[in-house]
């Protein structure tokens, strides 16, 4: 979350001015870059709007071919985004198409690292041939949430990122294993928080496997983003406040009525005088 001069507005009246991760005196606009899945698609099967959602979103997280994707799709993601100005980000994944990435895989950190290059280089040179550049990188699936605790694999993607190009920032989860040890390599980091999933006390994702993991009211999405963007906090699914200070909020754009929700985002956050924009500088 950034500030910058202007002036942010309340969510029906329940957002503190103060605090920690609240407004200082209500003497400042807010800034946050809003991210989605994209360019998930791979030959005759369909997954989402790319093409509506980039006209949305402020950054696009694009799969490299790993979990998902291919090169044609790819490309086509690529050239949208470039046509809106939308920031690209290489996410990478486990190599796993038939599990869409969801399934967490115990990869030698080596070939792990390994991998990450081949994915982060990949895109990049498909974003070349869109007239634009990868701007930063995010793990995807079950690799996001193992690389939360799994230090192991966190030094291997950041050695991945570190390899192929150390000027990279890194999107992840506030406080994982993946942020710290990126930041401890001397990588730019930025954390991010999600509009449509549930959180657990302790500030992590709720499994997709567990009640309230996924939240489908757009109206109460929107509200939700627009409260953390204000307050830095969320409520968790057991009803208590987490801290979650974030840069970037992800809108999934795979899920039903994906684009509706990302619209609905957007526009609570514009009437709340909070500025969307995205996170990476413009590619030199």
């Amino acid at each position: 979350m950034n500030e910058v001069e202007g002036e942010a507005d309340d969510v029906d009246g329940d957002v503190d001015s103060g605090g920690d991760g609240g407004v200082d005196g209500g003497a400042v606009q807010l800034t946050i870059d809003l991210n989605a899945d994209l360019g998930e698609s791979y030959g005759r099967w369909v997954l989402g709007d790319d093409e509506a959602m980039l006209d949305v979103v402020t950054s696009a997280n694009i799969a490299c071919g790993f979990h998902a994707g291919d090169p044609t799709v790819i490309l086509s993601a690529c050239r949208m985004a470039a046509k809106r100005g939308v920031a690209i980000g290489a996410q990478v994944g486990y190599r796993d198409l038939p599990g869409f990435g969801r399934r967490f895989i115990d990869v030698h950190p080596d070939e792990l690292a390994a991998e990450v290059v081949y994915q982060v280089a990949a895109l990049d040179g498909l974003a070349r041939a869109a007239g634009t550049r990868v701007r930063y990188v995010k793990p995807h699936g079950a690799l996001y949430n193992a690389v939360v605790t799994h230090e192991a694999q966190a030094r291997a993607v950041v050695e991945g990122i570190r390899l192929v190009d150390p000027a990279l920032p890194v999107l992840g989860l506030p406080g994982s294993a993946l942020l710290e040890l990126a930041g401890a390599a001397g990588l730019s980091t930025v954390a991010e928080a999600f509009a449509d999933r549930g959180y657990t006390s302790s500030g992590t994702l709720v499994p997709r496997s567990d009640p309230g993991a996924v939240l489908h009211d757009p109206a109460e999405v929107a509200a939700r983003v627009v409260r953390l963007a204000v307050t830095g906090r969320v409520l968790a699914v057991d009803g208590t406040e987490v801290e979650v200070s974030a840069q970037s909020v992800c809108v999934h754009g795979d899920s039903p009525g994906a684009v509706g929700m990302a619209t609905a985002v957007r526009e609570a956050l514009a009437a709340a005088g909070i500025r969307v924009s995205a996170f990476a500088p413009e590619p030199s």
